[in-house]
This record gives structure tokens, C-alpha cells and sequence, in this order.
């Protein structure tokens, strides 16, 4: 078996992990408790950052355990942080004795914790190369940009050498050329400004995220008044910012708790009916207030422009995502709501609620645009389940470990060639 998946292996992220959500609190809620950002304590639980002896007593504190009971299991730990070091180091002609690892550690535990601290941090420089060449050459935003930059630049060139190589060129015309320099040196200016804002937060974590992994996280801290730092995640938020305006304006808190009364779990569409008003604009409004529920919005092309997790949810990056998500579904049946109980790869289930709607983008000439919209609650575990229920959905395709799935697009790099088709004969089973 590998050192790095032993199930003995039990490590301060995941105590950290298991102890959150033991009490049900959300990432962003225990980091501001703490004073630090939903995405770096993402890092900690997943061990990608070490624990400092101040963050570690933050942390327990606002855990209510003993810093003790956090760092259990710190002497295995470290035995298993050697075995992973010896590992790493076995195609080379530097094999460890790792029969004797055990008594090294004992003898020069003080050797012993270096050389796991200079392993991890060999495998965390390792992992961020992997992720910011991931990103370099497969981040949209940064490739648009860089393509404005030459383009741009390349412009530039061009009308410079017709000035140079014409000196007696007509005075209108090289007023014209002086004026195409004037706007391309600006539009120069103004893409390697934002570029450089960008590629400056590679230095920190953040620099990892794409612009919709940076309103993400904007989301997460609240909604701060401070905007996200990249120009296109700044635009992410502000039309965020104006939707949340509307919704609030048509659909007032006061007005909605008091239509929803007790009911933690209340009809959608009877009460968009109750109050007159669009079910997607209900659905939106309990997604945002309802504190265990999630949502989901996608455009008529299928990309998601916005997530909330559910209780107990969690998303992996802004993608692809699973075609069996009922909010897909509901794109072909416009002011039709799907409703459906759903099961996550984790064994989680959620009864989803989704609703797609059109509306003309130009009058009666103009092309009509679809919206969907999904409510995600968590299902109750004695909740009853209706024939060919649950929908078991997952993550992307690719790193989605269901055997089977009858909306496959490319196999899961879970399993082994030919362990999965690209499609299933069962209607339901993934």
C-alpha cells in the first residue's frame, strides 16, 4: 500500500476537518473565527500548510478541544512523514534503511522532524509547480489576457514601422496613425496593468485561483467591501452584488420570513404562488438565506456562474460538472421545476429543486436567453425514496468514482482502462 493513502495515517487536517464538521460549521465560518481565509484553512486541512503552535491553540479554541487531542498522533506522524521521505527518495541511490526508521526517530527525533519538514516542503514546491503550470497553460482568463497583450503589442509594431518607413506620408493619414498608436498603447496599458495585478497574487495562495475561484472565496469571507483583486472576478462580483440587489428589493427578508413562518423547509412554488411572485426568484432566495441549503445558477449553455455549498457539500474547482444534476435537466423544460432527490459520491443526499427560465435578450427580435436555477436541501435520513431515486450525480467526469454513468463523456482517471464504458445500460446506477 502507499504511505500516503495508509488508513492509519490520521493527520491534524483531517482531525481539524472531522472536528468542523462534527459541529457542522462551514470552512468560512470557523477561518473568520480564526483570522484567516476560507482558502489557507482549505490548505490546513488537507495538510498543505503546516500548523504554527499559534494557530494550532486558534484553532482548538474554536474547535472547544484540547490542543492535545488536535495534535494526536504526532510521534506516528512523524514515522510516517519518514516513510514518505524514504519513499520519495527510492529511485534514487540514496535508498534510507527504512527497517530503522523507528529507532532513527527516537535516537535524532529533532533530525527526524527536518527531514519530514524538508520532504513535505519538497512535495508542496513540487505540487504548486504542477498547479501554477496547470494554470499558466489552461486558465482562460490568464490566456485572454496574455493574448490582448500581444495583440496589442503586435499593433504597436505595425503602425510604428508604416510611420518609419513613410516619412512623406500624407498629413491626415499619419493623424490617423498617430491616433491608432494613442488607443493601443492605452489598451496596452490597461490589459498589462490587469495582468500584472493577477500574476503579482502568484506569490500567495490566491494566485492559484481563477477569477471564479476568487468570487468564490469572495463569497465565502462574507461579501466583503473590498472587491476581488483580478478585473475579471471584480465583474463577477459586482453583477452579483446587482442581482443580490434585486432579488432583496423584489423579495425583502422581512417579507419572505414572514411567508416562510416556522417551516424550515418550505414549498418552493406554492409559496412563489402564496406571494405572487417568479419561482427562480423564490428559489434564489431561500438558496441565500436558508443557512444549511445550497444553490446553483447556470446559464442556457450549461456553465455555472454561481455556487453555494449545501451543509456538509463541498465543490471541487469551476469546470466541468455532472450532466445528472437536475439543474441540466431542467434546461429542456423551461417553467417546468424538476425535483429530485439526489446522492453525492460521498454517500450524501440532497433534495434538489431546480427551475430554467427564458427571457428575451432584445424584444421580439432579440434571442431569448435561458437561466437555471437549483435549491439544494439536505434530505433528512429518514426521508422516504420514490422509485428510481436517488440520482446519484458526482464531480467532473474525470476524477468522478462511480464505475458507471449513462452521461460519461471521458473515462475517470479513478480507474483503470476498460474498468468503465463511456456510457451504462442502467438508467440510474452511475
Amino acid at each position: 500500500m502507499n504511505e500516503r493513502t495508509s488508513p492509519h495515517r490520521v493527520s491534524a487536517g483531517t482531525r481539524i476537518r472531522e472536528r468542523r464538521l462534527s459541529l457542522g460549521r462551514a470552512q468560512a465560518d470557523l477561518a473568520r473565527d480564526v483570522g484567516i481565509s476560507p482558502a489557507y484553512l482549505n490548505l490546513i486541512e488537507h495538510d498543505r500548510r503546516n500548523l504554527t503552535d499559534a494557530m494550532r491553540a486558534r484553532l482548538a479554541a474554536a474547535l472547544q478541544i484540547s490542543e492535545e487531542e488536535l495534535e494526536g498522533g504526532r510521534a506516528q506522524a512523524i514515522l510516517e512523514g519518514l516513510r514518505i521521505a524514504a519513499a520519495g527518495e527510492a529511485a534514487t541511490d540514496a535508498a534510507a534503511e527504512e527497517d530503522r526508521i523507528a529507532e532513527f526517530a527516537a535516537r535524532l527525533p529533532g533530525w527526524a522532524r527536518l527531514v519530514v519538514a524538508l520532504s513535505q516542503m519538497n512535495e508542496a514546491q513540487g505540487r504548486r509547480l504542477t498547479e501554477l503550470s496547470d494554470r499558466m497553460t489552461q486558465n482562460p482568463y490568464l490566456l485572454d489576457t496574455l493574448h490582448e497583450v500581444l495583440s496589442a503589442t503586435t499593433s504597436l509594431r505595425s503602425t510604428a514601422s508604416i510611420l518609419v518607413q513613410e516619412p512623406e506620408m500624407d498629413r491626415e493619414w499619419r493623424a490617423r496613425f498617430h491616433g491608432n498608436l494613442d488607443q493601443d498603447s492605452r489598451r496596452l496599458s490597461t490589459t498589462a496593468q490587469a495582468l500584472v495585478a493577477y500574476l503579482d497574487g502568484f506569490e500567495d495562495d490566491a494566485g492559484l485561483l481563477t477569477p471564479h475561484e476568487e468570487f468564490e472565496a469572495w463569497l465565502a469571507e462574507g461579501a466583503p467591501q473590498d472587491l476581488p483583486a483580478s478585473d475579471a472576478a471584480r465583474d463577477l462580483a459586482q453583477d452579483w452584488q446587482d442581482r443580490e440587489r434585486r432579488d432583496l428589493a423584489d423579495l425583502p427578508t422581512e417579507v419572505l420570513a414572514a411567508a416562510t413562518g416556522t417551516d424550515p423547509s418550505p414549498d418552493p412554488l406554492q409559496l412563489a404562488q402564496d406571494l405572487g411572485l417568479p419561482a427562480d426568484l423564490v428559489l434564489r432566495r431561500l438558496g441565500m438565506t436558508e443557512p444549511d441549503s445550497g444553490l446553483l445558477i447556470c446559464d442556457g449553455a450549461g456553465g455555472l456562474i454561481f455556487r453555494r455549498a449545501a451543509r456538509g457539500m463541498s465543490f471541487g474547482r469551476p469546470g466541468d460538472s455532472c450532466a445528472m444534476l437536475p439543474i441540466f435537466e431542467a434546461i429542456g423544460q423551461p417553467g417546468t421545476a424538476v425535483s429530485r432527490l439526489i446522492e453525492l459520491e460521498t454517500g450524501q443526499r440532497l433534495n434538489a429543486i431546480a427551475l430554467a427560465t427564458r427571457q428575451s435578450a432584445g424584444g421580439l427580435s432579440g434571442p431569448f436567453l435561458s437561466h437555471s436555477v437549483m435549491l439544494m436541501r439536505p434530505a433528512p435520513a429518514d426521508a422516504p425514496v420514490a422509485p428510481g431515486q436517488p440520482v446519484p450525480v458526482g464531480p467532473s467526469c474525470r476524477i468522478c468514482p462511480r464505475n458507471s454513468c449513462p452521461a460519461r463523456r471521458v473515462s475517470s482517471i479513478l480507474h483503470t482502462a476498460g474498468a468503465t464504458g463511456r456510457r451504462s445500460s442502467g438508467a440510474t446506477r452511475l
